[in-house]
């Protein structure tokens, strides 16, 4: 249960933001959400409020970049901690694109880091990656990956992840804004929440396995394009660990819960969310092919520039210091996903003309 205050949720519309602000309403805290619906959409949160209960959620189309509309927000309402998700998210994109990921993300967090020192808000939970760690498998017994891996990000997306997290130990630490802050790196988040009344609704071409796994089974698109069969794995595809993203919200939760139980005024940590079991691309695709009793075209290609064979976390950290574990399995993801995916084919907008 929450203080008085307000937990304000930024890019709350989005896929894991909308679940997280749902485990939120649930647990008897008040949410803000701020999003600039740039890959989102407004919908989610009416699905939201109606499934917490017709709980009211004041929503604000906001740029986190906008210094102003932040404050704003911050002044009408007492907030008490910020769970950070806005962000630009496409590793490919943000190669062709790299200025506009550093300024969205990193100048974006300053801004909303400022706001929240101007108004003594001190409690920040950051979305942040695994992609921060790069490639473990350079290094000997760093897979399951845990915290203490050396970082080295191979895209601009990742850099801003770090930067981001390298910035947040900096204001912990000063004396200007002391924060308590916990950097959350999670791994491939799957599934949809059980209602199948939200889910994830990428806009162009899923750049994740399991959106364009479950748009190949409702006929949005011909097949699959695995990229690589002749990784050193069980199957020759690249292994990583998939978390249902209803652990991955309640996660979120967990970080609230202790950086409010700390009385220092300064402090941060870095957690690990995953399961702590990889799975390889073709069992994810045998997986949801038996959740949804269809069968997934696939056609294998060349390597993808940037993959690495194995991903997977070791969530130990977490289990111990947030009292959290991922309960859910593989097969809950692929079923809670099917079950979004039929009944919205095409998201949370209509089916375009064609």
């Amino acid at each position: 249960m929450a203080d008085d205050g307000y937990v304000l949720v930024t890019g709350g519309a989005g896929y894991i933001g909308s679940h997280t602000v749902l485990e939120l309403l649930n647990a008897g805290y008040k949410v803000v959400v701020v999003d600039n619906l740039v890959n989102s959409s407004e919908e989610a949160i009416r699905r939201v409020e109606q499934l917490a209960g017709n709980v009211h959620v004041p929503f604000f189309n906001t740029d986190i970049r906008d210094y102003d509309g932040l404050d704003k927000i911050f002044t009408q309402y007492k907030v008490s901690a910020v769970l950070h998700f806005a962000g630009l998210k496409a590793v490919g994109e943000s190669v062709q694109k790299p200025l506009e990921y550093h300024d969205n993300n990193v100048a974006g967090t300053i801004t909303l880091l400022k706001v929240m020192r101007a108004h003594g808000s001190n409690v920040f939970v950051f979305s942040s990656s695994a992609t921060v760690y790069g490639d473990a498998t350079r290094f000997e017994n760093m897979i399951p990956i845990p915290e203490e891996c050396p970082t080295d990000p191979t895209s601009p997306y990742g850099h801003t992840k770090l930067i981001i997290e390298e910035i947040l130990r900096d204001v912990a630490g000063s004396n200007d804004a002391q924060i308590k802050v916990g950097i959350l790196r999670y791994f491939n988040p799957i599934g949809a929440h059980p209602s199948g009344r939200i889910g994830e609704d990428p806009r162009g071409i899923p750049n994740n396995l399991l959106p364009f796994v479950a748009q190949v089974a409702v006929g949005r698109r011909e097949k699959l394009q695995v990229f690589g069969n002749d990784y050193d794995s069980r199957d020759g595809t690249p292994i990583r660990d998939y978390i249902h993203v209803v652990d991955l919200a309640k996660g979120h939760l967990a970080a609230v819960k202790k950086l409010n139980s700390i009385t220092q005024p300064a402090f941060s940590r870095e957690w690990n969310l995953g399961t702590g079991n990889g799975s390889t691309v073709f069992e994810i695709v045998h997986a949801f092919e038996k959740a949804t009793n269809k069968p997934i075209p696939v056609e294998v290609v060349g390597r993808r520039k940037g993959d690495v064979v194995n991903l997977t976390a070791k969530p130990s950290r977490a289990n111990t210091e947030l009292d959290w574990h991922a309960q859910l399995t593989i097969d809950d993801s692929c079923r809670d996903l099917w079950k979004w995916a039929t009944a919205n084919p095409w998201g949370y907008g209509e089916q375009p003309d064609k």
